[in-house]
């Protein structure tokens, strides 16, 4: 620092004055350390001394960490005691701690102490992963490593005898526990370890390990695992594993190595089912939009094998980071540590509870005998003593004005001070009572017409006056008083955006406020529109403003008075009150209360006439209205008003005025004694000597001890007596409720009180005698109000006296007390008109209370003690903690260096039926990641050890972000609302769900199924049920022996086509304008196909049934070259391909296909052909081993010699391959035989005709969009007009274009097109309309899919094309697998789709229960279409293989003629093969062979009449099996919680969530700005555990398109998953929840 030679108390005044303006902008944030220390530099410059140059420290020796507010500060240089105590202030003064009303020196020891113990079991908490553009915040350079604690080189062995192996280092004796609190923070080889392995992507931010500790080794493991890998890493990951584990071995003991082993086990294997052997390969269906932001993102990993393949073809080690990090170096490590931490045991242990079929699904806690209960007596009411009748005392507050203005007009009434702390002008009390009087004669006669006055007695007047004017608003109070107007004293608005503007409005509506007073000053200063008139501010009502400077007020004539009655129950006053929730009330104050009020205070604190009073509290409500203004002018007290402004800019000020204006009394706040002590620096001219009272308003907050103490050790030999200090209690409804009246000098001092923490939050009032640690110290605030009676009641459900032993809520009755909340007569009956009753229930008289809002108890001598506010308690598993108790915890951990200390907001949101603490802070701009991050980690341990209560959320927000009250405090409600929605932007956050949620239910154990499948099924037929199964119509039976040839094989059927109708066109391919491209009549498609045929036996020299690939964009290329493979005798496989601005991630996939299905020939077109070939695809594959590629754009005119005839139905036509959600890659067999049935029921079902036209806008590469694309128009005849969904991205509208232009009657398409029209498409029906769009033609919209029918989607689309004349009944969808390729599909005829709604907590234990929709908890269902013709299903028992009952879950089994041939393996996996496509039933009907979709679902018989006549079976799709995630013992779909978490925020655009280990990992895209992505964290973690009940371990935010999709628009889930622990993802953000 610049001072270091400087005598700070030696410099001229104006120098001091300017460094404790820079102290006090810096400690605000209003600038910057590197600003502050350069306008410091030259304040300092021309007093420095040039010091000598330092020896630097020897090699070993441990120098203790920098001092810091709380803990002993360093030994000084020299022995000087004032460079000492100056060193010690300036530390205060750097760390910027102002607001040290919470400061206690014992309660920071107990922090210490408390985190001390912490230390010896430390917990490592994985560090958040932010992208650097995330926190522009810290300026900090992350590569530079932290002070580490200790100076010396050698800091292992520091740590080693820290942990008790050798001596402790010697160290000076203030720093010990502090040293032990921070040794092994960071220390720089962790630094080291850190960049030796930095990352490759940008989240090199992140730490693998939270402090610093030595990295694990990551030798292989010695033992040999219980499950296989499922692939092996390739050698040089390995080799560099080892070199790190030499390098490492020497810093890491045994436990850490075998941690480090397990994470690597589980980092380079998945435990898997044996018959998986290799890692989830890439997508095969993905098309892939070019990516223009960032570097190619979806089908990441280009490196992977396929399931059945070989274990030796491998081709490297699966989850590879880019740069070649095996992937355990930093995901898994993270989530590894996360497991370990998670493993610590919870504090309240989980009793045994939840049983399978209980309705509630909240833990109920046992109660604890050991919880504390009051013992004592019932209290008795507390009286006051009597309030004394004094004979001069006015009949009214306005006549006491008017005495002194007419008896003592030269008597002064109030100075006022400006900017710099100079007194402004002094009101005496004759021009207070002109000015008033003149003000009550223009408000009554001059503001309206002469016959009309705007404002009448009682009218409600609103007083906007800055705090720093205090003159104009006493004239205004008092002009309203003899007016006999209301006034309603506010707020000055600053701007719309003012923290709680609008629940202003709602008090200003309330009290029906239509017309404001204010300055001219302040007028001028208000936001304006841009016509210069006054902004309209959010929920004001319509406001008049008039201008109340003397030169606008008329002098009333001589016979005019002001009326002046004697005070009566009519509002005198409305003083605002801002509640817990943020709403703000009006409390009414009638005349005789006021002027009772100001008796009580007169003689409780024994005002004289002619004191003079220092008045730093805000004059417009509470103290600093009642003392400075009111009773003021009652005693004719001459008041210096002290504005927060002086006091930020000179905090010395208050004292000052006391000394110069011998003042008697003074009204202050914790927060200004503070201040004093703070800019205090040896002043030799302050004497306290005349001040008799110095009354502290917030002496009931009970950490106002400390700062009372400390400024009576500071200022007592200035001449301030302990007796003079009276702290006092008040609220807003019950007025003064108690205050310590000045003391006699000698008199005893009051008593304290020393409370148990843990008494406390069980409402219990026990001395603290063993834990030293949990203590809240108290001091009395004196004996209750003259003439008022006090009781304590218990402060929820009826107002029950309490206990002697027992904290309750004070009321009180009196006459001086308020009348009622203005305009809202509901809320003022529960607080105004309170009768407490006692054990019995029974009232103890008939006078009503006024609750105070304070809670607290009665002690020793009928002293009061408080110990909160009720608008500060934290109810949280039914114990209270104290708002203000957290804060001082919190801020006793050493904040100095990392937060603000006055600028930290502390609530509780309510998340599973409970509340939960959230602690929002305001972080220093110079505060490092690494810092921010410690001193989080250690309040949670503090506050978890002092007030046994689990943080849930811990936010730190950037500098003067956090919504500021007017005069400086933080708006709780506001922030919280903040919070709630999102928009709070914390830099930094810690969400610790795992230990705070106690109240989960017991995980599911799963139950041995003792009952078999027969006693089901009996049970069934028992209870009445049916067995779950339903079937399509009939196929039918084809007579013609014609037909039977024709409709056998597809190539048959394609030929008589040919010869019957040759001209007819079957396909019309439309562009992006809606051109026709191309179009293929019956013998075009026929002749193509024979060219091809002839290419492929004469170029090919492909022998029957070999394997051919088709590479080709959706087209009538591909639909030809499929059948010209069928007339060469091949069997066609389908393949999407590459893309061309993605080809590293395309290409291997389709590389992947092409070396799985062993094709020997590639067809494709000339442009594909050069991409095959071409430097780039070198770059992903090996272009030099393609199999032959044959260019179909130019052939010859030949024809093959003859067209092949297989010689059975069951030869394979083609092969299907595709990737599931789970990233298992499968390649099934279509037979002639299925092909041509599964056309056959298509056709029955959508009664398709050679007249009819049909839309398609589907990928056409696997599945049924294969089917509809290829196969079904050559069968059935109709025409198909073809639209590739890549043109949709061009031109949105053209699907729906043509659909119109068609008069198209049956369309399908892809759940991706669909959302691409919702989101397209959204703003534009009407444009559409206008362009003569209409859909009133489709009679049935169908969208194929392989998944739960999307309802959200299928809704929003219906709706919002419903005005371009789409029938809402239109829109269906249809069901495929792997297995069969189309079970269910919308046809023509039968009943709509329905719409079921079934209980989600039933649905996690495998049971469907059907309610009433609306109903909580529930998950609407849609049937996915009808079953197809000759399709049976049936619901089984996944694991009995025994069949099930109508509306029961279980796996959907189907049998029919098109069902699948089998897997397409390299080699034999038959085990596999059998059990999924010819499976028996273990009971009932073991003949038949069924099919196992691998999807869960059930079958419900409705009301509804199929076209047969016969009641209508209906079959529901829940999911996936192989999706779900098993979690505490309960089933899981994916797709319900991504639903939730994209409710949670309006910038999620997508999420995926998938388990790792055990924990729940959630990745939401982000569609915002980055700084939003923060505030997702807590949302997230909120609404998952909300409404799934299930808490999410870590959160990844990344950007829009990361999530990977396929071409059916399916999340790509283990892709995303395989991605993420690879480190591949490049997050914004990684949470890794406690």
């Amino acid at each position: 620092m610049a001072d270091r030679g400087v005598d700070v108390s030696a410099l001229p005044k104006e120098v001091r004055d300017h460094l404790a303006e820079l102290d006090l902008e810096l400690s605000e944030g209003d600038i910057t350390q590197k600003g502050y220390e350069k306008k410091r530099t030259k304040l300092l410059a021309p007093f420095i001394i040039q010091a000598p140059p330092v020896a630097a420290p020897p090699k070993n020796d441990v120098r203790p960490p920098a001092p810091s507010s709380s803990s002993g500060h360093a030994p000084p240089p020299s022995n000087s005691s004032r460079y000492r105590e100056r060193r010690a202030k300036k530390s205060h003064r750097n760390g910027g701690t102002r607001d040290d009303r919470y400061r206690s020196d014992i309660h920071t020891e107990a922090v210490q102490a408390a985190l001390a113990k912490h230390k010896e079991e430390k917990m490592a908490l994985p560090m958040p992963t932010k992208r650097r553009s995330t926190y522009v915040q810290s300026p900090i350079n992350t590569r530079t490593p932290p002070d580490s604690s200790s100076g010396s080189e050698d800091d292992a062995s520091g740590r080693r005898q820290l942990s008790g192996a050798g001596p402790m280092p010697q160290v000076h004796p203030d720093l010990q526990s502090n040293f032990l609190a921070n040794s092994s923070l960071q220390s720089p080889e962790a630094w080291i370890n850190r960049s030796v392995q930095g990352s490759s992507t940008s989240s090199s931010a992140s730490s693998t390990m939270s402090y610093g500790e030595p990295k694990p080794a990551q030798a292989q493991p010695q033992y040999k695992p219980q499950y296989q890998p499922l692939y092996q890493p390739n050698e040089s990951s390995n080799a560099n594993a080892a070199n790190a584990a030499t390098a490492n071995a020497a810093t890491a003991n045994a436990a850490t190595a075998n941690a480090a082993n397990i994470a690597n086990m589980l980092a380079h294997s998945r435990i898997a089912p044996p018959q998986e052997n290799s890692a989830p390969p890439p997508d095969v269906t993905a098309v892939v939009p070019p990516v223009t932001t960032r570097g190619p993102r979806v089908d990441r990993p280009s490196n992977a094998t396929v399931r059945g393949m070989s274990r030796g073809q491998s081709r490297s080690s699966m989850m590879e980071t880019a740069d070649g990090v095996p992937v355990n170096s930093r995901v898994s490590t993270k989530i590894q540590q996360l497991l370990n931490t998670l493993k610590r045991p919870k504090r309240p242990p989980l009793s045994e509870f939840f049983t399978d079929d209980s309705e509630e699904i909240v833990e109920v806690p046992q109660p604890d005998p050991n919880t504390p209960k009051p013992e004592g007596r019932q209290i008795i009411p507390v009286k006051g003593e009597p309030l004394g009748v004094v004979s001069n005392w006015p009949p009214a507050l306005q006549a006491a004005l008017a005495r002194w203005g007419a008896t003592q007009g030269k008597s002064p009434a109030l100075t006022a001070l400006d900017i710099t702390g100079r007194p402004m002008y002094t009101l005496t009390y004759g021009k207070l009572w002109s000015r008033s009087v003149k003000l009550a004669y223009t408000l009554l006669h001059k503001l309206g017409t002469k016959n009309e006055q705007i404002l009448k007695p009682g009218d409600r007047v609103a007083l906007v006056y800055p705090n720093s004017d205090p003159g104009m608003f006493w004239v205004a109070f008092y002009g309203c008083l003899l007016a006999e107007v209301i006034p309603v004293p506010i707020e000055v608005p600053l701007s719309r955006k003012d923290a709680g503007i609008s629940q202003l409005g709602f008090l200003l509506g309330s009290c029906s406020v239509g017309l404001a007073l204010t300055s001219e000053i302040c007028l001028k200063g208000l936001p304006k529109t841009p016509t210069g008139e006054i902004l309209q501010f959010k929920g004001w009502p319509r406001m008049k403003w008039v201008v109340t400077d003397s030169k606008y007020l008329t002098k009333p004539g001589k016979d005019w008075q002001p009326h002046i009655p004697t005070a009566n129950t009519d509002p005198a006053y409305i003083e605002y009150k801002a509640s817990k929730d943020g709403t703000v009330v009006g409390v009414a104050v009638s005349k005789v209360a006021m002027l009772t009020h100001c008796q009580a205070l007169t003689q409780a604190c024994n005002y004289c006439e002619g004191e003079t009073m220092v008045n730093v509290l805000d004059f417009k409500k509470d103290m600093g209205l009642w003392n400075g203004v009111l009773t003021a002018v009652m005693n004719r007290i001459h008041t210096i008003s002290v504005p927060y402004a002086v006091m930020k800019a000179c905090p010395l000020s208050w004292v000052q005025r006391v000394h110069i204006h011998r003042a008697r009394v003074a009204l202050v706040k914790c927060r200004d004694l503070h201040w004093a002590m703070m800019a205090h620096r040896e002043q030799r001219d302050t004497s306290f000597t005349s001040l008799r009272m110095l009354i502290v308003a917030d002496g009931a907050n009970p950490w106002s001890v400390s700062s009372c103490d400390a400024f009576l050790s500071m200022f007592q030999s200035h001449g301030l007596k302990p007796e003079v200090i009276c702290p006092c209690a008040a609220s807003p409804e019950a007025l003064t409720v108690a205050i310590r009246r000045p003391g006699v000098p000698g008199a005893p001092l009051p008593a304290r009180a020393i409370l148990s923490m843990t008494g406390l939050s069980h409402t219990v009032i026990r001395v603290n005698t063993e834990d030293k640690n949990s203590a809240l110290t108290v001091q009395d605030v004196g004996h209750v109000m003259p003439g008022a009676l006090m009781c304590i009641v218990r402060p929820d459900g009826p107002p029950q006296l309490c206990k002697t032993d027992e904290i309750g809520e004070i009321i009180i009755n009196s006459r001086a007390g308020g009348t009622m909340y203005y305009g809202l007569p509901g809320l003022t009956k529960n607080t105004f008109e309170v009768i407490p009753v006692n054990a019995n229930g029974v009232p103890i008289g008939e006078i009503p209370f006024v609750r105070s809002g304070l809670l607290g108890f009665v002690g020793p001598g009928s002293l009061i003690f408080v110990v909160g506010k009720i608008e500060g308690l934290l109810m949280v598993s039914g114990r209270r903690h104290n708002a203000d108790d957290l804060v001082a915890t919190a801020l006793a951990v050493e904040p100095v260096k990392t937060v603000y200390r006055g600028r930290i907001a502390v609530f509780s949101v309510t998340v599973f039926y409970d509340e939960r603490v959230v602690i929002v802070a305001e972080q220093r701009p110079d505060a490092s990641e690494e810092d921010s991050f410690q001193w989080m980690s250690r309040v949670l341990q503090a506050i978890d050890s002092i007030h046994q209560v689990g943080l849930y959320c811990l936010a730190l927000v950037p500098a003067n972000t956090l919504p500021k009250t007017p005069l400086g405090g933080i708006h709780i409600s506001d922030a919280k609302q903040f919070f709630l929605e999102g928009s709070l932007h914390p830099c930094n956050i810690l969400l610790c769900p795992h230990t705070c949620v106690t109240n989960l239910p017991k995980p599911r154990q799963k139950q041995p199924v003792g009952v078999g499948p027969a006693s089901v099924m009996v049970g069934n037929l028992v209870a009445g049920k049916r067995i779950a199964q339903a079937a399509g119509r009939d196929l039918g039976v084809i007579d013609d022996q014609d037909l039977v040839r024709k409709h056998q094989y597809l190539v048959d059927a394609l030929q008589w086509r040919a010869q019957s109708d040759p001209d007819h066109v079957l396909f019309v391919l439309l562009n992006a304008k809606g051109m026709t491209v191309s179009t293929a009549t019956c013998v075009q498609l026929h002749k193509r196909a024979e060219k091809i045929a002839a290419a492929l036996m004469e170029k090919g020299s492909i022998n029957t049934g070999e394997n051919v690939v088709l590479l080709y964009p959706p087209g009538i290329d591909l639909i030809a070259a499929f059948y010209g493979c069928l007339y060469a005798g091949c069997v066609p496989v389908n393949v999407r391909p590459p893309h061309p601005q993605n080809l590293a991630a395309t290409l291997p996939t389709v590389r992947m296909i092409i070396d799985v299905s062993r094709a020997a020939c590639i067809l494709t077109t000339q442009n594909l052909t050069r991409i095959l070939r071409s430097k780039e695809a070198a770059a992903s594959v090996n272009i030099k081993t393609w199999p032959t590629i044959i260019d179909t754009d130019d052939l010859p005119r030949r024809r093959p010699p003859q067209i092949y005839k297989p010689p059975t139905a069951e030869m394979i036509a083609y092969l299907d391959f595709s990737v599931s959600t789970t990233g298992m890659l499968t390649g099934v067999k279509i037979s002639h035989a299925a092909a041509s049935a599964l056309c056959r029921s298509i056709k029955l079902q959508c009664e398709l005709y050679s007249s009819r036209q049909i839309a398609i806008c589907l990928d056409p590469y696997c599945g049924l969009g294969f089917v509809l694309w290829c196969l079904s128009s050559v069968y059935s005849g109709h025409q198909s007009i073809l639209i590739p969904p890549f043109e949709l991205e061009t031109c949105v509208s053209l699907w729906l274009t043509t659909l119109s232009q068609y008069r198209i009657r049956d369309t399908f398409c892809s759940y991706s097109v669909m959302e691409l029209c919702t989101r397209g498409l959204g703003t534009q029906t009407d444009l559409l309309k206008a362009r003569g769009v209409n859909l009133s033609c489709v009679r049935s919209c169908v969208v194929i899919a392989e998944e739960r029918p999307r309802l959200a989607l299928s809704h929003s689309f219906s709706k919002l094309f419903k005005d371009v004349g789409l029938s809402s009944r239109a829109v269906s969808t249809a069901f495929g697998s792997r297995v069969n390729l189309a079970v269910c599909l919308q046809g023509t005829t039968g009943p709509d789709p329905c719409t079921v709604y079934v209980d989600m907590k039933s649905l996690r234990h495998d049971r469907v229960r059907l309610v009433e929709r609306g109903a909580p908890q529930s998950l609407p269902l849609m049937e996915s279409g009808k079953i197809l013709p000759g399709v049976r299903v049936i619901i089984v028992n996944p694991e009995t293989k025994g069949p099930l009952g109508d509306s029961h879950l279980g796996e959907i089994w189907v049998h029919s003629p098109h069902n699948s041939s089998g897997y397409y393996t390299i080699y034999g996996e038959e085990s596999l093969q059998a059990d999924h496509f010819n499976t028996k039933l273990s009971f009932g009907d073991p003949q038949t062979l069924w099919a196992r979709t691998g999807y869960l679902g059930f079958v419900k018989r409705t009301e509804l009449l199929d076209a047969s006549g016969d009641r209508h079976d209906a079959l529901f799709v829940v999911g996936a099996l192989d999706e779900t995630l098993e979690l505490r013992g309960l089933r899981y779909h994916p797709i319900d919680i991504e639903i939730s978490v994209s409710r949670a925020h309006r910038s999620i655009a997508e999420s995926a969530v998938f388990t790792w280990t055990n924990l729940l990992v959630v990745v939401s895209e982000l569609c915002g700005s980055e700084q939003d992505a923060l505030d997702l964290v807590p949302l997230i973690t909120n609404v998952v555990l909300e409404e799934h009940h299930l808490i999410v371990g870590v959160v990844v935010i990344v950007d829009p398109g990361v999530i990977p999709i396929n071409s059916r628009g399916e999340k790509q889930r283990m892709h995303l998953r395989d991605s993420f622990l690879a480190d591949q993802l490049d997050p914004i953000y990684v949470a890794y929840n406690m």
